[in-house]
C-alpha cells in the first residue's frame, strides 16, 4: 500500500517498517519453513516470485503490509538501520466487497528468539491503532485455524475478539472486533499516541 510506503512506527518492544525489497532474502528464508507455511495458509515461492510479491504488495491499495521489528535484536545483515532486527510481519487485507471499511488481518511471528514475549500484542494494538486513524477501519477480523490455540488466545483473550463463525470445511475460526463503544475510544487515544516517523530520511 502506498500510504504506508515510507511510514514507520515505533513502540516498546517493536517497530513497525514498510516491507521493501531489503527486506525480501529473509522473508523468502522464512517462508521456506513448513511449520510457517502451514500457519500462515501460504505455498512456498521462488525467490523472483517473492520479489513480485514485494513489488506488488507495495502498490495494491487493499493490503497494508509492515515488517515487525524486534527491539531486543541487532539490525538485520542488510536491511539498514531501523531500531531492530527482523522478527515477522503485520497484514491487513481489505477484502471484503459489501464493506471496504473491514480489515483482515494476520500477523506472522517467524523469529523463535522474538516469540512468547508480548511483540505480537503490542505490534497488532499499534497496527490496529493505525488502521482505525489512517485506514477508515470499523472493524477487524481474522481468520485462524481451529487448532491454532495460540493465536485463538492471542485474539480473543488478549486483543479482545469474538468468535462469530466456524467453517468445517476449512477448518478455521473467523473472529471479529467491531470498532465501537470503548473499543472505539481505546483505539482513538492509542492512535493519538502513535510515534510514527519516516523510513527513508529526505
Amino acid at each position: 500500500m502506498k500510504l504506508n510506503a515510507n511510514t514507520t512506527i515505533e513502540g516498546q518492544k517493536v517497530v513497525l517498517v514498510p516491507y521493501r525489497k531489503e527486506h525480501v532474502a529473509r522473508y523468502h528464508e522464512w517462508m521456506q519453513d513448513p511449520a510457517l507455511q502451514e500457519a500462515t495458509a501460504s505455498e512456498p515461492l521462488s525467490i523472483e516470485e517473492e520479489y513480485d510479491m514485494q513489488r506488488k504488495w507495495a502498490e495494491d491499495d487493499d493490503k497494508c503490509t509492515f515488517i515487525l521489528l524486534d527491539r531486543s535484536q541487532p539490525d538485520t545483515p542488510g536491511t539498514g538501520s531501523h531500531g531492530g532486527g527482523m522478527a515477522g510481519d503485520v497484514n491487513f487485507f481489505f477484502n471484503d466487497h459489501d464493506d471496504p471499511h473491514i480489515a483482515e488481518a494476520e500477523i506472522m511471528i517467524a523469529e523463535p528468539a522474538s516469540r512468547r514475549r508480548g511483540l505480537a500484542v503490542e505490534a497488532l494494538q499499534l497496527f490496529m491503532a493505525y488502521g482505525v486513524k489512517f485506514l477508515g477501519v470499523t472493524k477487524f477480523r481474522v481468520k485462524i485455524g481451529e487448532n491454532n490455540a495460540a493465536s485463538l488466545a492471542l485474539f480473543s483473550a488478549k486483543l479482545g475478539f469474538a468468535e462469530v463463525s466456524r467453517s468445517a470445511v476449512f477448518k478455521e475460526v473467523t473472529l471479529e472486533l467491531v470498532v465501537e463503544g470503548d473499543v472505539k475510544q481505546q483505539l482513538h487515544e492509542a492512535a493519538e499516541q502513535l510515534k510514527l516517523g519516516v523510513y527513508d530520511e529526505a
